[in-house]
């Protein structure tokens, strides 16, 4: 894999690619029958952070004879090497080439992401449409939020997953092996997957057009006219969430997600979630607790998250709080819920968050006035909001979040003016502590969603959506406040592609052509050219924003969300008549449509008698042990107690080159929670572990010799044992070698360091005659830009030894304490000649690292 090494070497965060990960399966490929590659449309930070994937990886990996590996797509820079070097895009795990799987199942999490599903069957060697392929190639399957719609991208896919994926997908490797082991042709494929209840399969369905509109959707298979959305009865137990994935490089979401529930009910009626994962399905108090014990204890997290639509929801969440931090919150285990509702953040929850640390505080008004939430079905008030921050002030928090939309059904100039009188009144509540208090503002575009009562309405322009942005712009305060925007170029396509029909495949693969990536991030988005390439191809883009008749023929009409129709149309005159239509868990069903009551139907749990007991025995004793054990740590780390230092000496090879300082340290304090080692945390607002490290190593460097030193409040028994656990704990690329007692800390001194260099190419003489020189030389002054500024640098005094040993250079270096330094990748370019290209492929490993005090 030596072409893959030096693609590697060449890229930002490498470590996006290599996989490794903890809790990863790591399947035999010869040992499997048939083979899913899961793909997420976006950059590993945003993948490993996606509950879906990860549920899908394990449910698929638990079933005798398949196999799931996963893949992310590429940024630009892996992309460019990728095409450069001539190789296809691989599998993270099993490192294979995305065409050598049965079948790749793409998310689409987002519309944004659009462009980047053709980078990803381009660089996998797949034509991008499905009717160009044959049986040479692999399966692609899409699913998630956007099958609801994916009319934009349906022409890129085989068959699309409607609803949940748990069951659906063992129905769907089981039809396709079957049909692999009869060598049944493609079309008797697709056939076999359009007979399992929520799979479609777009080449079954041809729109037709007359003129910009879309007048029929002509079913092509008998029997086979409308596709209804899956639906999960009940929530699956702790095995697919109690072993995450552990990721190496930092994601957005670096925690342990916890689906507590599925689906919402409030009924707001702008929420496309709302509609497309009812009923509201929860997980009993005792799986939620069971999956977080498992899921902590597999993974090492620090921060747990209660995960659903709207978490304050949950039955029995105050108990639940209670009983989640009784048994993490002295072992340092915090515990968010991203998604809270006003109304539902009692003090009573807020108290128990705050046991930990204090996690983020986001509320979602939507909108700035009662008559506008009235319209939406928000079901809050003025009076519940300023409520909730003010129980907020009164227990500590200094900042929350707001977030608003702009461009709602209903919205006038005074309805965007309320928000900032709103923004100040929540302030205020703070009372004399207001001055220390920070009001985050955050709002974005209102998109009409498909599926949802506000599916007809138009969305506002681009020049309306900035001029509302800049009019909350003069009238926020600066002192206090803060807005951010999402930004309303991205809006458009977002709205472009939410509503959008087959036709828009033309478009994204003219924009993909072009260059256009990565639209999700604001660096890469250019709606300029997504506009340059719907004129390319005659497509007038402002069409799709506009208001759309309840007569006319949408493009997912097709695609049964379970929801009916004529619920939606009631919704949306309700919405013009500003009435509540209440939730159905608690006030009866509202005759949506989709609950049969006998297999489908909400599964709220409520408080069960056996939930209030807290004294029972086991609980007892869980609750005696965990508590135990973190007041103990707590104890120690106060500074009045004994602690017990230890050095441990490890090694760094192989991909371990590829992961920087900061993801090592990470890794690093989650392999010690994992061996359940008695680490002391540092006392304050945001305790950490207290571990320190040797001196960072470059990214891309190996190393026989890195140690880190941690405290503990316990002495180690038996030092071999605790080198096996972290070995076990560790990456196979990361072994321990010498766990020792450290009496007393070491002053921090300047180390003699030693390098072993392999270039990628021999030596040339220049090279070696560069390197005679700069021995001869008492200076060697370089310039660095150091913010902004050139700086002259003296190399010479860094090197202590450089010489030519075979095909290697040996490099000996002053690594100083508490000054600057140098890299041996510097020493290769500035001294040597090397390109900077040269140098990134340059093998280099650390062999020796003394302390200069010591004799050498």
């Amino acid at each position: 894999m030596q072409q893959l090494h030096h693609i590697l070497s060449l890229v930002r965060k490498p470590g996006r690619y290599i996989g490794g990960e903890h809790n990863a399966v790591r399947p035999s490929w010869d040992g499997a029958d048939f083979r899913f590659c899961l793909v997420f449309p976006d950059l590993y930070e945003i993948g490993m952070s996606h509950q879906g994937l990860q549920i899908l990886y394990h449910v698929i990996n638990h079933h005798q004879g398949f196999l799931a590996d996963r893949c992310y797509a590429p940024d630009v820079d892996m992309e460019e090497q990728l095409r450069t070097h001539g190789v296809d895009l691989f599998s993270v795990e099993c490192r294979r080439p995305l065409s050598e799987f049965d079948v790749l199942g793409i998310t689409l999490p987002y519309e944004l992401c659009y462009t980047n599903i053709l980078t990803i069957l381009d660089l996998a060697g797949l034509p991008l449409r499905s009717a160009d392929r044959d049986e040479r190639y692999p399966l692609v399957l899409g699913g998630g939020s956007c099958s609801m719609n994916p009319e934009p991208v349906a022409e890129f896919f085989d068959a699309i997953v409607l609803g949940d994926g748990e069951e659906i997908i063992l129905e769907i490797g089981t039809a396709l092996r079957q049909a692999r082991e009869r060598s049944a042709p493609r079309q008797e494929q697709l056939e076999a997957l359009a007979e399992i209840p929520g799979v479609y399969v777009p080449s079954f369905f041809k729109p037709r057009y007359q003129g910009q509109t879309l007048c029929g959707i002509e079913p092509l298979r008998s029997g086979y006219e409308r596709v209804r959305r899956r639906v999960l009865p009940r929530l699956t137990g702790p095995e697919e969430q109690g072993r995450p994935l552990v990721p190496l490089v930092k994601p957005i979401h670096d925690r342990l997600g916890v689906e507590i529930a599925r689906g919402c009910t409030r009924g707001c009626r702008f929420c496309q979630a709302g509609i497309i994962y009812r009923p509201a399905r929860e997980r009993t108090m005792d799986e939620v607790l069971a999956i977080a014990e498992q899921g902590i204890e597999a993974s090492g997290f620090d921060e747990l998250a209660l995960l659903s639509l709207s978490t304050g929801d949950y039955s029995c969440l105050p108990q639940l709080m209670t009983r989640l931090m009784d048994r993490f919150a002295n072992s340092y285990v915090s515990v968010s819920m991203p998604s809270m509702r006003v109304g539902t953040l009692t003090p009573e929850i807020m108290d128990q968050i705050r046991r930990v640390r204090k996690t983020g505080f986001t509320v979602a008004p939507e909108a700035g006035t009662d008559r506008l939430r009235e319209v939406i079905n928000k079901g809050i008030t003025e009076k519940d909001l300023l409520a909730t921050c003010r129980d907020a002030f009164s227990l500590g928090w200094n900042l929350i979040k707001f977030y608003f939309m702009i461009g709602l059904p209903g919205e006038t100039v005074e309805d965007v003016e309320a928000i900032v009188e709103l923004a100040k009144r929540a302030r205020q509540e703070a009372g004399k502590a207001s001055r220390r208090v920070q009001i985050n503002v955050s709002v974005a575009t209102f998109v009409p969603k498909p599926h949802t009562p506000f599916q007809w309405h138009h969305q506002i322009s681009l020049d309306e959506s900035r001029e509302k942005i800049n009019l909350l712009k003069r009238l926020l305060p600066r002192k206090g406040f803060k807005l951010k925007w999402h930004d309303p170029h991205q809006s458009v396509m977002e709205g472009v592609f939410s509503r959008g029909d087959r036709r828009l495949s033309r478009l994204i693969e003219t924009a993909w052509r072009r260059g256009t990536r990565l639209d999700g991030w604001s660096e890469h988005y250019s709606l300029d050219e997504w506009r340059a390439a719907a004129a390319e191809i005659g497509l007038d883009l402002e069409w799709y924003l506009l208001r759309r008749e309840m007569d006319e023929i949408l493009p997912w009409d097709h695609l049964d969300s379970g929801v009916e129709r004529s619920f939606l149309e009631q919704e949306w005159h309700r919405a013009l008549a500003r009435e509540y239509t209440p939730d159905c868990r608690n006030h009866g069903c509202q005759k949506c449509g989709l609950c049969d009551f006998k297999t489908i139907y909400p599964v709220v749990h409520g408080r069960k008698k056996e939930e209030e007991r807290s004294d029972g025995p086991r609980e007892k004793e869980d609750a005696a042990r965990v508590v135990g054990r973190g007041s103990r740590r707590k104890r120690k780390s106060s500074g009045d107690e004994r602690i017990f230092t230890y050095r441990v000496h490890y090694e760094r090879g192989g991909d371990s080159r590829y992961l920087g300082h900061l993801e090592i340290l990470q890794l690093v304090f989650r392999v010690l929670k994992r061996a359940r080692l008695p680490v002391l945390f540092s006392q304050g607002y945001n305790p950490s572990p207290r571990v320190s490290f040797s001196p960072a190593l470059p990214v891309g460097v190996e190393s026989l010799v890195e140690y880190f030193d941690m405290d503990l409040g316990e002495p180690l028994a038996d030092l071999a044992s605790v080198r096996e656990q972290l070995n076990r704990e560790l990456p196979h690329f990361i072994r321990v070698h010498r766990v020792e007692p450290v009496a007393k800390k070491k002053k921090q001194t300047d180390l003699r360091v030693t390098y072993e260099v392999r270039p990628a190419s021999p030596l040339s003489p220049e090279t070696t005659k560069r390197l005679e020189d700069f021995l001869a030389r008492d200076t060697f002054p370089v310039e660095r830009l150091r913010k902004g500024r050139k700086k002259t640098f003296d190399l010479r005094p860094l090197v202590l030894g450089l010489e030519v040993q075979d095909d290697m250079l040996m490099l000996e270096m002053l690594n100083p304490h508490g000054r600057a330094g140098a890299g041996p990748r510097e020493i290769l370019e500035k001294v040597l000649g090397f390109s900077a290209r040269e140098a990134l492929l340059a093998d280099i490993r650390k062999v020796g690292a003394t302390a200069m005090t010591e004799r050498t």
